[in-house]
Order: structure tokens, then C-alpha cells, then sequence
């Protein structure tokens, strides 16, 4: 119960923040389309991501979160204490923004041959590399700003508090709306899209600037009180150190992947690297809503659960946030693979975005969303490493799984172009997914119970049922999907609940939803002391 009420908020909100982003990014289309000023921006805005990816929500929150949760909570016996939590917290910080501030200001002086090593081909295009340059050093700010946001988010998750982590990130999509509709203003009839972007990259930093206000917030009223002093290497911080240095390198072999796909699509025709961006945040919606919140929710819990020896919850806990993984993601993804077409019509043609951009992007939605449960479940199984303070094995996993996304581009992007790089990523995504899974297996650590296994093929045959509805619907209203608002929601409408309707009866009927847990949540509960929701957590 607690673990979904923890999922339930933090993919609420992470829900909300994705509307605001899928707004965003209908709104980047129409303004900008698939052109020279987008694919600036899309690079400008993936290099300050990518880092913050691997530094702040990738090694340091996996590693920081067991630390602090121990911290306050105590391990094998040891009591925690509010003061030993806070007193490691100041030290963490003290050390981390001035890493920060170095770090990103060695990138902005770099800039011109950061950007050359990952697009080289935007220098055949004039003035091209010298916006991506510009934009580039506008938006980068927004790393250090960000990084300091998700340790914040890390101190409070191992508080259980998922609110405010997951509620800043629609102040960054908010931000990038208000950016885009001024600058589509301040443009006026010119048809610059130069003046657009360059305010889009100033609105990426001041949304950096608006989540750390917000998040130090949130965390004074959690009664924690941070301070930043001269930095102190303490055996804490060395200990944070050593299994940051791991995760940094297994994140970073993940963030690499992204940036050889980056590469590979700047080297492709004007327009790829956009259209592959804007086909990646549609199959980001449910990764987001589901994979996140359950990796941010499991971790904490699943940490407390290992260091007091409890491996039976432990099993059950990564059971349960598997289970809820396959329920979501199975009939998204293949909602999105059928639907994929309607969708980019529907939302993205229109303005500067031409029927061809919409067909070749919806081409990329389904390569990539063949990917889409491999994502999610990564999400799950990693935790399993990172409670256990095993920040190493992941690295040689994703290792792999890098080698063989580079050979496969290789040998699909000449041939298949922006489409086979979105496949290959796919691809890879899986490869990784199997061996965390064969690793935790062997090591007895998480295991496919034949309950589980049962629950997955009942959600893969009503996931079945759903696709076979999706695929005699969509050819029905083709000319809808292009036709005026009104034609667009209804037949939109159509395909959703249509698809959504045979899939939650399909899967109730043939027993894919459990319906013991569903009885305890319609259930109604006379109020509960904390002590009663301690008991919760572990029914």
C-alpha cells in the first residue's frame, strides 16, 4: 500500500509535468518545425540534460539516497539520528556545489569543441554551429542549478516526502511555454526562429534557478536546514565519493549511448536530431509517469528493507513495482506502436511541422517504443543494486549494452537512418534489461515467482486483445487525425477509451489485475494512527 501510494504521487505529478511538456514540445513543433533553429536548441538543451542525467540523477542520487537514509534511519542495529542525517547532508553540499561551479564553468569556456565533438556536420550549415555554441553556453547553467535541485529531491525522498521532487519539474515545462509563446511574440513577422531559441535558452536556466527556490522551500519546511561552508572531506563524504565514482562511470556508459545517438543524428539530414528528440519525449510520457516514480519510491524503501535483513519484503517490494511496471507499460507501448501515426498527425503537424515530419516521426515513436518496457523495468531492477550499496555492477551491464547499441548504429543508420537509430536504442535498452535481470537472479537477490510470471502473460494477453481493437479502429478514421479540432478530439477520444475500455476489461476477466488489491483500495479505512501505515508498508 505504501509503495503505491508513494507511485501514485510521484507519477501524479510527474503526469501533470508531462501534459505541460507535451504541450511544450506541440508548441516547439508548430514554432520551429524540423529546421535549423530547432535542431540548435534540441542540442543546446540535450547537453546540459545529459550531464545532469549522469551527475545528479543518475551517480549521485543513487548513491547519496542509502547514505542519507541511513543516516536517519540507522543500519544493523545503529540508531540514526536527525543530526547525523543533516550533519552529512551539510558536508555532501559543501563539497558538491563547488564541484558544480567548476565543472560547469570549464564546459562553458569549452563550449565551441564540445559542441564540434558531438556535431561536426553542423559546420557545413551557415551559422548553425555558431548558434548551437551560443545556445549551448545559455542553457548550461541549468546543470549546476538542477544537480543541487535532485539533491534536495534525494534528502527528502529518503524522508518519503516524493511531493516537491517530483512537482519541479513542471516549473521547467512552464518555463519553456512561457518561452516559446514570447518568443514567438518578440519574433513578430520577421519569421526568425533565431529569436525564439535564444529565448527558450534563457528560459531553461531561470527554470533551473525557480526549482532550487522551490525545492529549498519544501525543505526548510521538512525542518531541515542546510548550510554551504568550506568543503570537508569527511569519511562520509569519501564514502559518497567511492560509490560515486562507479555510478558516475555506469550512468555515464548510459549518457555516452545518448550523446553516440546525438552524434549519429546530426550527422543524418537537417531535422533528424529534432524529430528524434520530440518522437523520444512521446515515449518518455509513460517512462516518466511509471518508471521513475516507481525507481524513486522503491529505492528508499527497498534500502531500509536490506539493512535490517528483511530479504523476504525485499523480494516482495521489487516484485509488486515489477508487476506494476508490466501492468502500465505493456499495453502503452503498444498503444503507442498502433496509434503512433494518429498521434503525431493529431498533436504535431501543423505550422511549421509538415505531414512528412509527422510521418517520419511516428516512424521513430514506433522503433523506439519497442524499447518501452525494457526502459521501465531497468527502473525497477536497478534499485535492487543501488540499496545494496552495488553501484558497480550496473557499470558492466550498461557497458555491454553500450558496445552493442554503437556496433548495431553502425550497421543500422546507413541503411535504415534516423529510423534504425531509434530501433538500435530500443534494442540496447533490452539487452541491458536482461542481464541486471540474470545478475539479481543469480545472485538470489530477486527472482520470477511463478505468481509473477502468471500476472505478466495475463497483462501480455489482454495487452493482445487491446492491440487487435487498436489496429481495426485506426485505418476507420484516418482522415480525422488531420481534419479540424473537434474531428481530432473525438476520433482521438475514440481510439483512447476504446482501447482503454478492452484492455482494463480484458485484463480484469482473464485475472491480469489483482483484484485482492484493488479490493483493499476501494476499501474504505477508518483513519490510521503511524503506526498503522508502519504496518501497512509491509503487508
Amino acid at each position: 500500500m505504501s509503495l503505491i501510494k508513494n507511485v501514485g504521487t510521484i507519477g501524479g505529478l510527474t503526469a501533470v509535468s508531462r501534459v505541460f511538456g507535451f504541450a511544450r514540445d506541440i508548441l516547439l513543433a508548430r514554432a520551429l518545425g524540423a529546421g535549423l533553429a530547432a535542431d540548435a536548441f534540441q542540442l543546446a538543451f540535450t547537453l546540459p540534460n545529459t550531464f545532469r542525467r549522469l551527475f545528479a540523477e543518475g551517480a549521485f542520487s543513487v548513491a547519496f539516497v542509502p547514505l542519507y537514509s541511513r543516516a536517519l534511519h540507522g543500519n544493523d542495529g545503529e540508531p540514526g539520528s536527525e543530526e547525523a542525517a543533516e550533519r552529512f547532508a551539510n558536508d555532501v553540499l559543501s563539497v558538491f556545489v563547488w564541484v558544480l561551479l567548476a565543472f560547469s564553468g570549464l564546459c562553458m569556456v569549452f563550449m565551441p569543441g564540445i559542441v564540434w565533438l558531438l556535431a561536426r556536420e553542423y559546420m557545413a550549415v551557415p551559422g548553425k554551429f555558431e548558434l548551437s555554441v551560443f545556445l549551448s553556453r545559455v542553457t548550461f547553467p541549468y546543470l549546476g542549478l538542477i544537480s543541487l535541485v535532485a539533491m534536495l529531491s534525494g534528502l527528502l525522498n529518503a524522508r518519503s516526502r516524493f511531493g516537491p521532487g517530483a512537482a519541479a519539474p513542471i516549473l521547467l515545462n512552464i518555463f519553456l511555454i512561457s518561452g516559446i509563446i514570447l518568443g514567438d511574440y518578440l519574433r513578430g513577422q520577421s519569421g526568425d526562429d533565431v529569436v525564439v531559441v535564444q529565448v527558450l535558452a534563457a528560459a531553461v536556466s531561470l527554470s533551473g534557478a525557480a526549482q532550487l527556490a522551490y525545492l529549498g522551500w519544501a525543505t526548510r519546511r521538512a525542518g531541515v536546514r542546510l548550510k554551504v561552508t568550506l568543503p570537508k572531506f569527511t569519511p562520509e563524504v569519501k564514502r559518497l565519493g567511492m560509490l560515486i565514482l562507479p555510478a558516475t562511470f555506469g550512468a555515464g556508459i548510459y549518457q555516452i549511448s545518448q550523446l553516440v545517438d546525438t552524434f549519429f543524428a546530426t550527422s543524418l539530414p537537417q531535422g533528424s536530431l529534432t524529430l528524434l528528440k520530440l518522437a523520444d519525449r512521446l515515449n518518455q510520457m509513460p517512462l516518466g509517469i511509471v518508471g521513475i516514480a516507481l525507481g524513486t519510491a522503491i529505492l528508499p524503501m527497498l534500502s531500509r528493507h536490506i539493512h535490517t535483513g528483511d530479504s523476504a519484503e525485499a523480494q516482495r517490494l521489487q516484485g509488486n513495482a515489477f508487476e506494476i511496471a508490466t501492468l502500465l507499460t505493456l499495453p502503452a507501448a503498444a498503444a503507442l506502436a498502433v496509434c503512433a501515426p494518429a498521434f503525431c498527425t493529431a498533436f504535431f503537424v501543423g505550422g511549421k511541422f509538415t505531414p512528412q515530419d509527422g510521418a517520419l516521426m511516428a516512424q521513430i515513436v514506433v522503433a523506439l517504443v519497442a524499447g518501452l518496457p525494457a526502459y521501465v523495468i531497468v527502473k525497477v531492477l536497478n534499485p535492487g543494486f543501488f540499496a545494496r550499496e552495488d553501484t558497480r555492477t550496473p557499470v558492466w551491464t550498461a557497458l555491454a549494452s553500450l558496445i552493442f547499441n554503437i556496433a548495431l548504429n553502425l550497421y543500422v543508420v546507413e541503411r535504415y537512418g534516423i529510423v534504425g537509430l531509434a530501433g538500435a536504442t530500443a534494442a540496447s535498452a533490452s539487452v541491458n534489461c536482461l542481464l541486471l535481470y540474470a545478475i539479481l537472479h543469480k545472485r538470489g537477490w530477486f527472482h520470477f515467482t511463478p505468481k509473477l510470471a502468471s500476472r505478466v502473460a495475463r497483462q501480455l494477453i489482454a495487452t493482445a486483445a487491446m492491440t487487435a481493437v487498436l489496429w481495426f479502429l485506426m485505418p476507420l478514421m484516418t482522415e480525422r487525425y488531420a481534419g479540424n479540432l473537434f474531428e481530432k478530439l473525438w476520433s482521438l477520444t475514440a481510439l483512447v477509451a476504446g482501447g482503454g475500455a478492452v484492455f482494463f476489461a480484458s485484463a480484469f476477466v482473464v485475472g491480469a489485475l489483482d483484484k485482492d488489491l484493488i479490493g483493499q483500495l476501494r476499501r474504505r479505512r477508518p483513519a490510521r494512527t503511524k503506526a498503522d501505515d508502519e504496518i501497512l508498508e509491509v503487508e
